[in-house]
């Protein structure tokens, strides 16, 4: 027997411990940031890149075309009203989302698991998804005036429908063995839904609600331009005034502005959605972990 002050360690394969000698235990974290920031940088160098180029051409004056330089600049100096702005958007959105994603998820389960609603409403779904957002905008005002719940409505109508049928779109394609399988092993009504259909479905689901963003957030600024709110401080109201008064060094610093906030949102939430997904249904090699 061991001593009572032996250390006991556990037997190590000396063949684990060559390739982990060879070939390390992977990327560390800051490769792994390096390896998913250079290329949207090197995007952005080349987009900025080519901007400064076409405004060098004198295709348009610089007080309408200005440097990508001389906007970053204003958009530096003016950063405190585009926070302003950006937090009365942002709100709006993730509000209008939220209203969204409940309506879709639930229209998505309903129209999915019934023949009935299949055929009467599925199509209907798809139609309100290909309708411009922009077009609902005058019933909105007329029914609910120029305020925020006409933004709202536009919104949800625009993002709901797409999370509706990602969710559609995964239940049908989920392998029918599955299906039996889970009724075999008792899971039938909501526990099927919650433990079999929703995780067989998720990878759809996911990039239905990754479109329904980006439908809510085009229908948001649409939205904004449309219906001006006192008091209220927006980007889409930044945007149109800076506009109206000329200032296009402004209106440029909003578009930044708007443009950052799309790749923030894609980068932190729907690109780590999709990413658990891929890792989750082994779809990640070793260097990707």
């Amino acid at each position: 027997m061991p001593a009572a002050n032996d250390t006991l360690h556990p037997v190590e394969d000396p063949d684990i411990a060559a390739f982990e000698l060879q070939f390390g235990k992977g990327p560390s974290r800051l490769s792994k940031l390096w390896a998913a920031s250079w290329p949207k940088l090197l995007a952005v160098a080349i987009f900025v890149g080519l901007w400064q180029v076409v405004v060098w051409t004198g295709w348009k004056e610089e007080y309408i075309l200005p440097s990508p330089f001389t906007v970053f600049d204003h958009f530096w100096q003016d950063k405190a009203k585009l926070w302003d702005g950006t937090q009365t958007t942002l709100l709006r959105a993730i509000k209008g989302y939220s209203i969204a994603l409940v309506l879709g998820t639930a229209a998505g389960i309903l129209v999915s698991r019934s023949r009935v609603l299949r055929s009467g409403v599925g199509s209907m779904i798809t139609g309100l998804q290909t309708m411009p957002s922009i077009a609902w905008f005058p019933a909105a005002t007329v029914v609910f005036g120029l305020n925020e719940s006409a933004i709202l409505f536009v919104v949800v109508l625009g993002a709901a429908p797409s999370i509706a049928n990602g969710l559609i779109n995964g239940v049908d394609n989920i392998p029918p063995v599955l299906l039996r399988a889970g009724r075999v092993l008792g899971a039938r009504g909501l526990t099927s839904v919650r433990h079999v259909v929703l995780p067989a479905a998720l990878p759809s689901f996911i990039g239905g609600l990754k479109q329904g963003w980006a439908f809510a957030w085009r229908s948001l600024l649409a939205g904004e331009l449309i219906v001006l709110i006192a008091g209220k401080v927006s980007l889409g109201q930044q945007l149109q005034n800076n506009r109206d008064f000329a200032d296009y060094r402004a209106m440029y610093a909003v578009m930044v502005m708007i443009f950052i906030i799309g790749v923030v949102v894609d980068a932190l939430i729907f690109g780590k959605a999709e990413r658990w997904i891929r890792r989750r249904y082994g779809l990640l090699d070793a260097t990707e972990q």
